[in-house]
């Protein structure tokens, strides 16, 4: 499950990361990212309708996208882990390295994709047995600290999620610099007047995927 999870991320490596009150919102975000290529994405635990949100989203991805992998993100506690799971989550990510969390990942056989920002806590991780991790926040850390420090992890693949911006000088530099996939969030789902531009996400999206692949 882990391994399969990881080989669809590295065949579609641009991770959107959203999430809203609005459940209808929720789906629209879904269909968008979806129409515009998109088959990995992260849903994240941030809000009071997060397990109900997504619910709704496992439900409906699994009747009209079933090829699509669906995660929740900031897991903070094993509990939460273990929550999602139980509702289905394909794989979860963290902004943070947690060994209770990396405890309830490994007892589900889930993959897990901790947030990490130091060499110390990528060891942490690579010793948990992490293959894949969150470099957060990427905005600070930027594709030149992962240059610096990838040579010392040869065996991880990393995917940043903050400083990834909607244009193709961005994903060359972070691709160039080495990283598998990247996440985005409030830079891919755009808003015109307080309203979210679907069609204008999946134009990004597509746009996105095109330069990912060709710099992956």
């Amino acid at each position: 499950m882990k391994e399969e999870i990881i080989k669809e991320i590295i065949r579609n490596p641009v991770l959107p990361v959203f999430y809203d009150d609005d459940v209808n919102t929720c789906i629209q975000a879904l269909q968008s990212c979806y129409e515009g290529g998109i088959r990995v994405f992260e849903f994240v635990n941030r809000g009071a309708e997060a397990e109900q949100n997504f619910k709704a989203l496992r439900n409906y991805k699994e009747e009209h996208f079933p090829d699509l992998k669906l995660g929740i993100g900031t897991i903070m506690h094993a509990d939460d882990a273990d929550r999602f799971i139980e509702l289905g989550a394909d794989f979860l990510v963290s902004p943070i390295f947690s060994e209770c969390v990396a405890s309830s990942a490994k007892k589900n056989n889930i993959l897990w994709i901790p947030g990490c920002m130091t060499p110390t806590e990528i060891a942490d991780a690579q010793l948990a047995g992490c293959t894949f991790v969150k470099l957060f926040p990427g905005d600070t850390l930027g594709p030149g600290f992962l240059k610096s420090i990838k040579p010392i992890f040869p065996n991880l693949r990393f995917m940043p999620t903050g400083g990834v911006d909607c244009t193709q000088e961005s994903i060359n530099k972070w691709f160039e610099a080495g990283v598998s996939a990247v996440g985005l969030g409030s830079k891919l789902f755009v808003k015109v007047n307080g309203k979210y531009e679907f069609g204008q996400i999946a134009e990004n999206c597509r746009n996105l995927l095109n330069w990912a692949k060709r710099g992956a």
